[in-house]
C-alpha cells in the first residue's frame, strides 16, 4: 500500500469528519419527505455545515493554502501555489431523496494541477484516494481501470444535464449514439463517485458535460493514477477540470466513445 503524505491524511481526515454530520443529516431525510415544505432546506445547511467543517480542518492544518468552494466560492490564501477544492455533497438529489449515493470530494491543485484527491462515499465506507505519481486506492486496495475493450460488452456512466432544452436536447443525441453501441448504461447522480468507479473498474467509460471543478477534480487524480484516461469531451487541448466537460475511461473504451461522441 502506498505511503499516506501529509497532506492526503489532511484530506482524508477533514472528509471522515464532514461525514459524521452528514450521515446524521441523512438519518433525519426520510423523515423529511413527509413534510409538506420537504428537504430542501435541510440538505442545504446539510451541505454547507459539511463545508464548514471541511474548510476549518484544512485551513488549521495548511493556513496559507486557498479555497474554491462549492457554496462558498473562491477564497484567496497567502500561498498562491496551492488551492484546496471542495465539494462537501456530491449528489445532492441523492441525498435529498434518501438514496444512500452520493460522497464527499476534496481535491488539492498545485499551480494549476490536480495533484491528489479523495472520494470519500461515506455511507458504504469508501475512501477513494490518490497522489500524483502514488497510485491510486480505495481503502488498502489499489485500483486499477478495468482491461474491457469492447463497448458492447461496458457498462457505461453519464449525467444528464437539467435545464436549458439545447443542452437537454445534445444530451440526448448523445445518449442515442452511445447506447447503440454500449446498451448498459448507467446514471447514478454522483459524478465524483462515477469518475471514482471508472478508476475501480466498475464503470468502463463516463461523460458528462457542464460539471463543477469541484465536481471533477479530486475524481480526475484517482482516474489517472489507476491508470485511466480522462479529457474534454469535444477538445483534447481543453482542461477536463475547469471546462467541466469530461469523457473518461481506460485506454480502448475512452477512444471508442470518444470518436461515438464527436461524431454526433
Amino acid at each position: 500500500m502506498a505511503r499516506i503524505t501529509p497532506n492526503l491524511n489532511i484530506m482524508i481526515r477533514a472528509a471522515e469528519k464532514a461525514a459524521r454530520g452528514l450521515i446524521r443529516d441523512f438519518g433525519e431525510v426520510e423523515q423529511l419527505q413527509v413534510s409538506q415544505k420537504g428537504p430542501g432546506d435541510f440538505v442545504s445547511a446539510a451541505d454547507r455545515k459539511a463545508e464548514q467543517v471541511i474548510f476549518e480542518e484544512l485551513q488549521m492544518a495548511r493556513p496559507d493554502y486557498g479555497f474554491l468552494m462549492e457554496e462558498s466560492g473562491e477564497k484567496e490564501g497567502k500561498d498562491a501555489d496551492n488551492r484546496w477544492i471542495v465539494d462537501p455533497l456530491d449528489g445532492t438529489t441523492n441525498f435529498l431523496h434518501g438514496i444512500p449515493h452520493w460522497a464527499i470530494s476534496i481535491a488539492l491543485e498545485h499551480k494549476g494541477e490536480i495533484i491528489a484527491g479523495v472520494v470519500y462515499d461515506p455511507i458504504k465506507d469508501e475512501m477513494f484516494r490518490a497522489e500524483k505519481n502514488e497510485g491510486a486506492f480505495v481503502s488498502r486496495r489499489r485500483l486499477r481501470v478495468s482491461g474491457r475493450t469492447d463497448l458492447m460488452d461496458s457498462v457505461i456512466g453519464t449525467g444528464q444535464p437539467r435545464r436549458a432544452v439545447e443542452k437537454q436536447a445534445k444530451f440526448m443525441k448523445e445518449y442515442a449514439a452511445v447506447t447503440a453501441v454500449a446498451p448498459a448504461m448507467r446514471r447514478y447522480g454522483a459524478a465524483a463517485l462515477d469518475l471514482a468507479y471508472v478508476a475501480a473498474g466498475r464503470l468502463d467509460g463516463f461523460w458528462e458535460r457542464d460539471l463543477k471543478p469541484w465536481d471533477v477534480a479530486a475524481g480526475y487524480i484517482i482516474l489517472k493514477e489507476a491508470g485511466g484516461f480522462i479529457s474534454h469531451i469535444d477538445d483534447d487541448r481543453k482542461d477536463p477540470v475547469f471546462t467541466g466537460n469530461v469523457l473518461a475511461g481506460n485506454d480502448k473504451i475512452f477512444t471508442d466513445l470518444k470518436k461515438v461522441l464527436r461524431a454526433v
